[in-house]
């Protein structure tokens, strides 16, 4: 399976018609992090906050609410009040994976959620504690082959990205690992530097920092091309495998039935937010590809997705209740 590929949409205003009601914002707005902080999706809002803050005049406050691989924070949403004072960052997992994973769901993401818009597209890398004796990918899966299930692959939770990402290179390349689902992506992140588990498939942009530093060793990164944070990360094409990659899409989203003019402005903040060198400067400096574009885009963005990771669950025969 070949990942889908997101193109840089640039600043684009909301399709819909009505202007932005002057009236909105009325108050701080709430942009819920279903994870923990320190993982791709806490970094996508901390990255926007701040501009979203400046052009909507009231401040855009991060609130971390982690827990059943992202489902609890994006029901919260779900089931808040239409008035777009209480939005998420949503992430693959929370609007595309779990959908494939779970037959049933706490929120039905294109009935209950507002699509508001594309945030940033960040590719899988797989890390390892340093110590681990793999200095190369093929390395990693003679290791692993030799050790069947015992192999310890942490995640951000159950029917995460990340761990649909670890799924995927299982089922292509003939290995069983031991899931460990943790609140979020970071938590993992700190077990494989201290040595607790093994590895993890992780948004390069939560990972970059810790592969620059050597707390970490990257070992394959999606995309077809090498990542200028980590040029020593070969991909998976120079790797010599195939169907393997993956990547974690982030979209801002709030409860459904938002009026039209706060939807527009909403997305009109978030694309300007986007254009601006902070935050671009943000997102690159992490290995995350901005995207941006319209409600409509994302809808579009969302159902593909939904059905590359429906093949991927049933192939893998995954069911996550």
């Amino acid at each position: 399976m070949k990942s889908m590929a997101f193109v840089v949409l640039g600043t684009a205003a909301c399709a819909a018609a009505a202007q932005p009601n002057p009236a909105f914002p009325t108050r701080p707005i709430r942009l819920i992090v279903p994870f923990v902080p320190g993982g791709n999706i806490d970094i996508n809002a901390r990255a926007i906050a701040p501009g979203l803050t400046e052009l909507l005049g009231q401040n855009v406050v991060v609130d971390n609410r982690g827990g059943a691989g992202g489902l609890i924070g994006t029901e919260l949403v779900a089931k808040s009040a239409p008035d777009g004072h209480t939005l998420a960052v949503g992430s693959s997992g929370t609007l595309t994976v779990a959908p494939a994973a779970y037959s049933k769901m706490p929120y039905d993401v294109l009935r209950d959620l507002s699509l508001v818009l594309p945030l940033s597209y960040a590719p899988i890398v797989l890390v390892v504690n340093p110590s681990l004796p793999a200095k190369t990918v093929k390395d990693f899966i003679a290791l692993a082959k030799s050790r069947p299930g015992k192999m310890t692959m942490g995640s951000g939770g159950s029917g995460t990205s990340n761990h649909f990402a670890g799924e995927l290179f299982q089922l292509e390349n003939g290995l069983k690992f031991v899931h460990v689902p943790y609140k979020g992506a970071f938590p993992a992140l700190i077990d494989i530097m201290a040595g607790q588990i093994d590895m993890q498939f992780d948004q390069l942009s939560a990972s970059s920092g810790f592969i620059r530093s050597g707390k970490l060793r990257g070992l394959v990164v999606a995309g077809a091309k090498r990542h200028a944070v980590v040029p020593d990360v070969p991909t998976f094409a120079e790797s010599g495998l195939k169907n393997c990659e993956a990547g974690t899409l982030a979209a801002m989203v709030g409860p459904a039935n938002l009026p039209p003019a706060v939807l527009a402005k909403l997305n009109e903040a978030g694309n300007k937010t986007l254009a601006m060198p902070a935050t671009r400067e943000r997102f690159a400096s992490v290995g995350a590809d901005i995207l941006g574009g319209t409600p409509a885009q994302l809808q579009a963005m969302v159902r593909q997705e939904i059905e590359v990771w429906k093949r991927v669950a049933k192939a893998a025969s995954i069911k996550l209740d």
